[in-house]
């Protein structure tokens, strides 16, 4: 099945609050990553969504821990590194 761009960024818009594959690009390329593998990153997106619900932003929030998943799902499948070795 072909999705066309603005379907998909629709829907990434609306699950992630960005371009989910834009966004993982930036992760692979971020100093957390490339020192401490993914999992930091997903800790740390752990960390925001938490503050964001503190402060009422319960979507924002959703979408916080929708971009953590599609992480998770990224080491899952072999395509980002979950711990860099010591």
């Amino acid at each position: 099945m072909s999705y066309s761009t603005s379907v998909v960024s629709e829907f990434d818009y609306q699950c992630y609050g960005c371009n989910i594959q834009e966004f993982i690009a930036q992760i692979k390329e971020s100093i957390s990553y490339r020192l401490s593998g993914a999992n930091m990153v997903v800790m740390g997106l752990m960390s925001d969504a938490q503050e964001e619900l503190q402060m009422g932003a319960n979507e924002r929030a959703r979408q916080t821990l929708n971009r953590a998943k599609a992480i998770l799902g990224e080491v899952m499948e072999g395509n980002l590194i979950a711990d860099v070795p010591r």
